[in-house]
């Protein structure tokens, strides 16, 4: 499929979305730092014990960089006790609020002067903040271009065969941003637009027959994730298994894979962070999926019969 057919699909889905649910105003908060904090809080739970939170902060007047900084984290966690797992939650708003004053003497304002790229990079390295929950940061408390992927965009991309399962965060995210404009806004609007799909029709048990999209179904193809040849015949796909553990720090060569599967791989890596630590076991076993053309898949067969990596 051409880009430009890609394009015309994703602009396709924006407008039958946006005609039938029309603006969204997200994300609701009044400031930056309120933005940043809920972005946090909505990890593994939904929106309404966010606000639950998000309430008991804003009545002890803690929605403020500096006065978490000075909060007990137990006062914390025991305030943000409704958005679940509230003692995990608290530590990585202390280690975001840590890394802000660290970096940026605490000032949001100078944080998001920062190249939002170089930015998203030091926001994956504070524990506790994953890809999702870095580029809804950038997005909606920094106003950059960049497209928020969460569960229920990729639930309604493969249910309409857009994307396939095995679809990595950072492929998904390409997807929009590689054949869109790079628009705050757009980007805005459109995550939001998926997740009121997601809460009105396209639930887990879904009403696909009076969905927006139910004339969609077409499929994006990829391409090759080590090459980058479109892939216009049946995806085939080689399963490297990775050995992770609960902190993991994977090196991987030029020699070993080529620059966009190990681009791939780290990403994936990163993902580990939006994980519960209960999900967590000491030795962690992940199984990623690269998608390769024909050539490229052969030749990692053949070197990994020769045993040149692991």
């Amino acid at each position: 499929m051409t880009k430009n057919k890609t394009q015309d699909i994703l602009e396709e889905v924006y407008h039958k979305l946006f005609s039938r649910f029309g603006k969204q105003h997200w994300w609701p908060a009044q400031t930056q730092f309120e933005v940043i904090a809920g972005a946090i809080l909505t990890q593994n739970t939904n929106w309404g014990n966010v606000e639950k939170a998000i309430t008991n902060l804003k009545k002890k007047n803690l929605l403020k960089p500096r006065r978490i900084k000075e909060a007990p984290i137990n006062t914390l966690a025991k305030l943000i006790r409704p958005s679940g797992y509230y003692n995990v939650k608290a530590k990585r708003i202390k280690n975001f609020i840590d890394f802000l004053f660290r970096e940026y003497h605490g000032s949001l304002k100078n944080m998001f002067e920062d190249d939002y790229l170089k930015l998203r990079a030091k926001l994956l390295n504070v524990k506790g903040i994953g890809l999702e929950t870095a580029d809804s940061i950038l997005l909606y408390a920094g106003e950059k271009p960049i497209f928020v992927v969460d569960a229920y965009t990729r639930r309604a991309l493969l249910r309409h065969n857009l994307i396939e399962k095995a679809a990595t965060y950072s492929q998904i995210q390409n997807l929009f941003m590689d054949n869109l404009s790079c628009e705050v806004k757009l980007f805005n609007e459109y995550h939001a637009l998926f997740v009121k799909l997601a809460k009105t029709f396209c639930k887990k048990v879904p009403q696909c027959h009076i969905c927006p999209l139910k004339e969609i179904n077409r499929e994006i193809k990829h391409s090759c994730d080590s090459c980058g040849k479109k892939l216009e015949k049946p995806i085939e796909r080689y399963i490297l298994k990775i050995e992770l553990y609960a902190s993991p720090e994977v090196e991987f060569t030029k020699e070993d894979f080529k620059k966009d599967a190990q681009k791939q791989i780290r990403e994936l890596i990163e993902q580990m962070k939006d994980m519960d630590p209960k999900q967590l076991e000491e030795d962690v076993h992940v199984f990623y999926k690269l998608t390769l053309c024909r050539r490229c898949r052969d030749t990692f067969l053949q070197r990994i019969k020769n045993k040149e990596f692991v």
